[in-house]
C-alpha cells in the first residue's frame, strides 16, 4: 500500500482569484467544480491528473500572516529568456516580489496575489522534464527523518538525502519533485499551502490512514466535520490530508 501525491492545496480569501492566477501562471486552466477553484493543465476536467500534482486552491476566512510559508513551490524555466519572461508575466498577473532573506541569489522569489510565496528557478538540466512545477518544497528541521516518512508515506522513490536536503520524485520520472530543506527554527503558525495525498483504486483509504499513524502521523482537527478526507500531521507537524477515492 502507499499514497500518490496528487495536488498541491493552497488556502485563500478568494480562492476564484488565486486559482485563476496559478492557472495562467502555469499554463493550465482554472476549473470550478465546486467551493474551491482547481487548476491543471489544459484541457478537460480530469480529477486526479495522470500526470501533474495540480493546485486546488480552497477558500478560507483568514488572511496569511507576515510569516514565511514552509511549504512553497518552485517554477522551472529553460533559459534565461524564459526566465525573465516569466518573471515579467508573473509580476503582470499580480505577483510580487518578496523578500524571505534569500540575499543575492540566482533565482527570483515572488509571492501570488495574497502573499504566497514562490520561487522562479534560473534554468537548472535537472528540472528540465518536469513541467512547469520544478519542486515542491518544504522548510523542515530534519531531512533524513522528512525523506523517512515521505519515503514510506507515498509510492515516490528517495533520489538523494544528506543532512541539508531530502529529495523524492514519482517512480515514473514524471512531475515535479518534492524536496525537504533544512531550515533554522520551527513552524509556527497553520500552513496556507499543503499537500493532499490519494490512494490508489483498490486501497482502503482508512488502512491508509492507520498506517501513517504508525508512521508518526498525527490527528488533525482545523474545524473540518464530517468531511470524506483526512486532516494529518507528519512528524514536524506539517499539515496534509488523505483524499477519498472519487
Amino acid at each position: 500500500m502507499a499514497l500518490r501525491p496528487v495536488q498541491v492545496n493552497v488556502k485563500a480569501l478568494d480562492h476564484a482569484a488565486v486559482g485563476r492566477f496559478w492557472a495562467e501562471a502555469l499554463g493550465w486552466r482554472a476549473h470550478a467544480p465546486g467551493a474551491t477553484t482547481y487548476a491543471a493543465p489544459d484541457g478537460d476536467l480530469v480529477w486526479p491528473h495522470p500526470v501533474a500534482v495540480a493546485i486546488d486552491v480552497v477558500p478560507v476566512p483568514e488572511p496569511k500572516t507576515a510569516t514565511k510559508n514552509r511549504v512553497h513551490l518552485d517554477l522551472a524555466t529553460t533559459s534565461a529568456a524564459h526566465r525573465t519572461e516569466l518573471v515579467a508575466r508573473l509580476r503582470s498577473l499580480g505577483a510580487a516580489p518578496a523578500d524571505v532573506g534569500q540575499g543575492e541569489v540566482p533565482w527570483t522569489v515572488l509571492a501570488d496575489p495574497e502573499g504566497n510565496e514562490f520561487c522562479v528557478l534560473e534554468p537548472r538540466d535537472v528540472y528540465r522534464d518536469t513541467g512547469p512545477i520544478a519542486a515542491v518544497v518544504v522548510d523542515c528541521a530534519d531531512p533524513r527523518a522528512m525523506a523517512r516518512f515521505w519515503g514510506e508515506a507515498t509510492d515516490w522513490t528517495l533520489r538523494e538525502v544528506t543532512g541539508e536536503r531530502a529529495v523524492l520524485r514519482s517512480a515514473a520520472d514524471t512531475g515535479p519533485y518534492l524536496e525537504f530543506l533544512r531550515v533554522p527554527g520551527r513552524k509556527t503558525v497553520p500552513d496556507r499551502v499543503h499537500l493532499d495525498l490519494l490512494p490508489y483504486p483498490g486501497d482502503d483509504k482508512e488502512a491508509e490512514v492507520a498506517r501513517l499513524r504508525t508512521l508518526g502521523a498525527g490527528d488533525l482537527d482545523v474545524g473540518q466535520g464530517d468531511v470524506p478526507w483526512t486532516c494529518l500531521t507528519d512528524p514536524e507537524d506539517h499539515e496534509f490530508c488523505v483524499l477519498a477515492l472519487p
